[in-house]
């Protein structure tokens, strides 16, 4: 996919636990050489045993390329991840209430001056009762203003429907709608008046896998109905999913979207 005058931005699904972590590093620059990107995100939420994030691994990630981190709910599951929410490029849900620690929205001029806005919020079906993801969008959009025409959401979210009515509702208005949370890409993909959407970018991780987790673990917990500890999967292959989005850096209007998707061994080295 090779588009003129674009600003294309890699995004990669839920990263989870270090046969994640150890795909994107292991192959991060070969992505970088195959295309091209202006800009790279990934949802990080579950980067580190499954469960948040630390500032090591986050430092990691920034020194191999990456831009932004967002994340989701389960960014508050260790105490690591809010120390690291100090950093502006880590980014958690942008309508978790006001008063919690961290940022929803990431800016940033480019070296050739395009605007990049990186936006977090996560849903509210089958969730946490938290602000209306709807309202929040409309008042960071409000004080974008015009000066951060390419705008990049990840919506973290359970429920297929709310994702694609935030697509109606946000289309024209941002460069892209990216579900995350459900671990499993969806088939979906598409742009319409200017806005990239897929419901789900799916997973970084072992593949033969309960979105993640040893599948073990996972039959346990639904057999006893017990909230169980779940153990991250590290045998196997690893799909490496996401999706790449072409925009036009002047407009902000989404060009192209295409999956990515790709089955990899996974690499022993680390296990942490």
């Amino acid at each position: 996919m090779s588009i003129p005058n674009r600003f294309r931005v890699l995004f990669f699904g839920d990263v989870y636990a270090s046969a994640g972590r150890r795909a994107i590093f292991d192959n991060i620059e070969r992505y970088k050489r195959e295309y091209s990107p202006d800009f790279i995100v990934l949802n990080g939420e579950n980067i580190a045993g499954g469960f948040g994030i630390s500032s090591r691994i986050a430092s990691s990630l920034f020194r191999v390329g990456v831009d932004v981190i967002t994340s989701g709910n389960h960014i508050w599951d260790r105490k690591e991840s809010v120390e690291a929410l100090e950093d502006p490029r880590i980014l958690r849900p942008a309508n978790y209430p006001p008063d919690n620690p961290g940022y929803g929205v990431f800016k940033k001029k480019t070296e050739d001056g395009t605007g990049v806005a990186v936006i977090n919020l996560q849903g509210r079906v089958f969730m946490d009762p938290i602000d209306c993801p709807f309202r929040t969008l409309d008042r960071i959009l409000e004080e974008l203003g015009e000066e951060y025409p390419v705008r990049i959401v990840d919506l973290h979210a359970e429920a297929t429907a709310e994702k694609k009515a935030m697509f109606f509702y946000a289309r024209g208005r941002v460069s892209a709608i990216i579900g995350t949370h459900t671990h499993i890409q969806t088939a979906d993909e598409q742009v319409a008046d200017g806005t990239a959407y897929i419901t789900d970018a799916g997973m970084v991780g072992i593949a033969d896998s309960v979105i993640g987790v040893k599948p073990d673990d996972a039959i346990r917990r639904l057999l006893l109905g017990r909230s169980l500890k779940l153990e991250p999967e590290k045998e196997g292959h690893v799909w490496v999913c996401g999706v790449v989005i072409d925009v036009d850096p002047a407009s902000g209007r989404a060009l192209a979207v295409e999956r990515l998707r790709e089955k990899l061994p996974v690499n022993h080295e680390e296990q942490t």
